[in-house]
This record gives C-alpha cells, structure tokens and sequence, in this order.
C-alpha cells in the first residue's frame, strides 16, 4: 500500500463409518474362525479408536475449521482498506501485535496499520483494488497462508496509476499476523533478501523511519471522527 511518500518512489506496474458393536469371543473360539473373521473383529475394535485419535489431533491442532475459508471474512475488510473506505471493524482482523510491511513503510501493532491506511486518503483522490484472486493454504499448526493476486488504481494529481501486486496474509486463530504487500510481486528488501546485509538493514531501518513519520502525521492511528 503507498504511504504518502509514494509519490517519490511510486512505479507503475497489479472430510464414521459404522462400526458395528465390538463382540468378544474365548481364545478357544478365536482359534476355530477363519483367519478373516478374526481379522475382521479385530478391525471392528480398533478402527473406532483410529477414529477418535484423528478427531482429538484435529482439535487439538487448531480450533478453525479446516473446511471453511478464512479469506471469506478476511478480504471484504481488505478491500475496504484499500478503497480508502476503512472504518475502525476493519482492523478488527488483525491481532493485537501484528505487522504490516510494503517496500516503504513497516508498520507494527494495529495503530501503526490504522495510520498506514487511513494516509491513503491524505495522498490519494482514488485508490482500489480492481482486479484480483485468491489462494488459501493450510500451513502446520492450524495457520493458512492468504495470497491475493491483485491490480490497484490510484489517482494522484489528476494522474491515474495502476500497480500490480502481490498481498500475502499469514492468519494464526482467524487473526492476521503479518500482512504483506509486494509491489510488482518482488520480495520485500530486508537483510534477509538483501545479498548485502548491510543494504538489507538500510532498507528495513528506512521503511520503520517512514512509517514513525505517518504515525505521527496521522494522530498515532486515531479513529478519524466525522
């Protein structure tokens, strides 16, 4: 998402089976039925406990429902911040100490993503996201990955701007922890990226700078009143 610097670096570019009651039968007995009846009764009393301990590991992983799609609630509010139209239930998807990062700013806390966003307004006279899709991927421990594949317009001065881009939210509890945005789907420039790690930390301590600076500007992400 441009901060309001962006006209400075801006680039154009956007699833039990039923089991029947286990029975229980003499040793003597067992060794009078065929090989495939007692494997069958055998089958018949420990699938049931395969069962439960599948059940309990879902649970126990992760308290979302694994058939049911995160990104449904999560990008109506998506597009509301991108819009400019954000309203304070917007951030409600994001946890408390979660992040967000694009090539000139590195926002950290749900204030700091408030200014980031409310700005867009302050620069813009337009801004949406006009084209887009979607991939949601299960990751270990219960979190998904949400990649949205999207083409934003801005206006600024008259001039209108459209970007490709490459939003990657990672969700933990229904709750987006870390939320990126690759401009023209280039990795963010961090000392991890970086084959300089020195340039790498340049880049990382100028996007914290920039983001302090719209905080401020912005009221330490103040709900804007009407």
């Amino acid at each position: 998402m441009p901060p309001p610097c962006f006209s400075l670096l801006l680039r154009s570019t956007s699833t039990l089976s039923h089991h029947r009651p286990p029975f229980f039968l003499s040793s003597s007995s067992y060794n009078n039925l065929p090989r495939s009846a007692m494997e069958a009764n055998l089958k018949g009393t420990e699938e049931p406990k395969k069962d439960q301990w599948r059940e309990t590991c879902y649970k126990g992983a992760s308290d979302v429902d694994p058939s049911k799609k995160v990104s449904d609630d999560i990008l109506p509010h998506i597009l509301n911040l991108y819009a400019s139209r954000a309203l304070p239930r917007d951030f409600e998807i994001y946890a408390p100490d979660a992040s967000f990062e694009d090539p000139l700013m590195c926002a950290h806390g749900i204030k700091q993503i408030k200014s980031a966003f409310y700005s867009l307004s302050k620069v813009f006279s337009e801004s949406r996201i006009v084209e887009y899709s979607i991939k949601e991927n299960i990751l270990p421990h219960g979190r998904r990955e949400i990649v949205i594949d999207n083409k934003q317009y801005y206006k600024f001065m008259g001039k209108d701007i459209d970007m490709i881009s490459l939003i990657k939210l990672y969700v933990e509890n229904g709750k987006v922890v870390r939320h990126e945005d690759w401009w023209n789907k280039k990795p963010l420039w961090d000392r991890e990226t970086c084959k300089v790690q020195l340039v790498g930390q340049i880049m990382e301590m100028t996007r914290r700078a920039s983001m302090l600076a719209t905080h401020a500007m912005m009221r330490f992400g103040k709900d804007p009143t009407k």
